[in-house]
């Protein structure tokens, strides 16, 4: 597979774990688009990559690598044809040493990190990196991530921290040098100030672009005050939702590619191998379950979905793409 993503993306070699220090925060100042949605600004971030301000960019990004062997496969199977070309690896899952060892072996792969700091409501769970003693406001009385945080759930960032570094540091240990993060659930982006302050800070201490969309800052205030020029914001992030009917898979996908707005946009995919270990592991739930994720790998692979790029001139691009030509 020597080959294997030949003209999908630019190889980068020797890639290097980033020192924390004020070094590497000026690193990334220089890979960087502005932040504020509505900033002064004379180039949009698609000029800054060097395409014209009209130009239609985007990145097909596989959430959950490293969840169970069925979505490793299809991540893989999928990145052969060329048509999904990003995804982030969950550190804490069962399935995240496959994935690992596939980045070994390919390192111009585009995947980064979606951090994690929630369970599956089904077996087999997730528990921390960071040792269980350093992050106990993280775990229930079984060891494992609550499944779900609500109002009541007592988060003490500090350890959120803990664990975050943990994951990061995890993924360089096991040979994946991440090209980006992002979070399981939006859950560092959109939850609160507290959070998306940690998830800044880890962006910039280890050079690392995080996922944000310029059509998040109106619902979060606290955006404004906590981003700057050093760090990337997308234009838009697309994703189907429950209310999308298995009939209509095709029709909603075709419908917000044909219309997408010029920029850079990531389409937040999926995509799995439908079968019984899949099955099994999400109970046969309808919702991001094994034949949700078995439609979105169908769709991504087909030639529908390549027709649809060369008539509506929409090149594919990746997060190591968006580094490298910032750099």
């Amino acid at each position: 597979m020597a080959n294997f993503f030949a003209g999908l993306t630019r190889r980068l070699t020797g890639s290097k774990i980033r020192s924390r220090n004020k070094a590497s925060h000026s690193a990334a100042a220089a890979l960087a688009a502005p932040a504020a949605p509505d900033a002064a600004q004379t180039q949009s971030l698609a000029q800054r990559l060097g395409y014209d301000r009209d130009a239609r960019l985007l990145i097909v990004h596989a959430d959950d690598l490293g969840l169970a062997p069925g979505v490793n496969t299809a991540f893989i199977d999928g990145a052969a044809t060329g048509r999904i070309n990003s995804g982030s690896a969950m550190v804490p899952c069962m399935a995240f040493p496959e994935i690992a060892a596939f980045a070994r072996s390919h390192p111009e792969a585009d995947i980064g990190l979606h951090l994690t700091l929630t369970s599956a409501r089904t077996a087999p769970r997730w528990a921390p990196v960071a040792p269980a003693e350093q992050v106990p406001s993280l775990i229930d009385r079984d060891g494992y991530f609550h499944q779900a945080w609500s109002s009541e759930t007592p988060i003490v960032p500090a350890q959120v921290e803990i664990e975050l570094r943990a994951q990061i540091d995890n993924s360089y240990a096991a040979g994946l040098r991440p090209t980006h993060i992002d979070s399981h659930q939006f859950l560092l982006q959109r939850r609160n100030a507290k959070l998306f302050e940690i998830y800044v800070k880890l962006s910039r201490e280890y050079n690392l672009p995080m996922l944000i969309s310029r059509e998040w800052f109106t619902a979060n205030s606290y955006f404004q005050s906590l981003l700057g020029p050093e760090d990337i914001v997308l234009d838009r992030i697309v994703t189907i939702t429950p209310k999308t009917a298995p009939e209509q898979w095709s029709g909603f996908y075709r419908r917000e590619i044909e219309t997408l707005p010029p920029g850079v946009s990531e389409l937040l995919i999926h995509p799995a191998h439908d079968g019984d270990a899949l099955r099994n592991f999400f109970q046969n739930r309808s919702e991001w379950g094994a034949a949700w994720r078995q439609r979105d790998f169908d769709f991504f692979t087909s030639d529908d979905f390549a027709d649809i790029l060369e008539k509506e001139n929409i090149k594919l691009m990746t997060w190591r793409e968006i580094t490298a030509r910032l750099q």
